[in-house]
């Protein structure tokens, strides 16, 4: 069952966020998160791929982190671009680098880290792009 959040919810959330850690970026610009880096990037927000795969490498001449702890950058937001089992040490890691935000994408649902989050005085935000909430 697809999570309801109002669109305009989800743009007052985005028109708060300047920095977003994208976990799971990739270089392979076929993939979802290469893609969703590139439009974000466009939009004026300040990302930093993370993913140990990548590193020593740049994606879109991004310097890109193994992992949270290494971004020395305030993040905003962090955005996970794995899959569900991977959630939880995600948002455990984001709320003790002090985000605002967690973001899972389309069909990635935990509801656990949602909790925890949400505790924690995150806003957690499961199911969605932020593509097709800043379009139009």
């Amino acid at each position: 069952m697809p999570i309801n959040y109002s669109k305009s919810y989800l743009k007052k959330i985005l028109s708060n966020v300047n920095a977003i850690a994208l976990v799971g970026a990739s270089s392979n610009p076929k993939k979802d998160s290469f893609k969703v880096m590139k439009y974000l990037i466009e939009k004026g927000y300040q990302v930093f791929p993370v993913n140990p795969n990548e590193v020593n490498n740049t994606i879109l001449g991004k310097r890109c982190y193994s992992n949270l702890n290494e971004i020395e950058h305030r993040i905003d937001m962090v955005d996970i671009f794995r899959s569900k089992e991977f959630v939880m040490d995600i948002c455990l890691n984001a709320i003790n680098i002090g985000v605002d935000v967690i973001w899972t994408q389309e069909g990635i649902i935990d509801k656990k880290s949602e909790l925890i989050a949400t505790k924690a005085g995150i806003k957690f935000v499961m199911d969605s792009c932020p593509i097709k909430i800043l379009e139009n």
